[in-house]
């Protein structure tokens, strides 16, 4: 099925290091095409050391020297340079490494999805979006476009409500 999608032009694939065992299936399906694809995934990690463990074994299973977006997945907190966690310092060296190229951040909170936006630290936004949203959540999308940040859609189902 994978394959199957990237031959018919998708070219964006997320996953997270907690949704199972769907890392190892898209290195498995994709790592021969893995220059034409930008691939998306995720660490819950509380710490750096968590951050470099998850990021390692991200990197094993889906058969890749570098992941494409490498988000931290929903935090309670905007991850920040210099922060007692070394979240944000973590994924700054890895950057600087070459294992990642942008520095993502999922939320679903409003409140702490703004506050990403604006610090100017995250290249990505991944934030629920779809046909309930109201303004809030409009107004979120036009300013990542102001602040260059790209806007990751999820939930676009309504959760499965659709």
């Amino acid at each position: 099925m994978l394959r199957r999608a990237v031959d018919a032009g998708i070219t964006f694939v997320d996953t997270a290091r907690v949704y199972s065992d769907s890392e190892e299936k898209i290195g498995l399906a994709l790592a021969d095409v893995r220059e034409k694809i930008v691939i998306a995934t995720k660490t819950a990690a509380k710490d750096a050391e968590g951050f470099w463990r998850d990021l390692e074994t991200s990197l094993a299973l889906l058969k890749a020297t570098y992941i494409g977006i490498y988000q931290f997945h929903n935090p309670g907190f905007v991850p920040r340079p210099g922060g007692e966690d070394g979240l944000y310092d973590a994924a700054l060296a890895a950057k600087e490494k070459g294992l990642i190229r942008n520095i993502g951040i999922t939320q679903h909170s409003a409140e702490l999805a703004e506050e990403a936006v604006k610090s100017g630290l995250y290249d990505t936004l991944q934030f629920p979006f779809n046909h309930l949203a109201g303004e809030r959540e409009v107004e979120l999308v036009n300013l990542c476009r102001r602040e260059n940040v790209g806007f990751i859609c999820m939930k676009a189902l309504s959760g499965g409500l659709i």
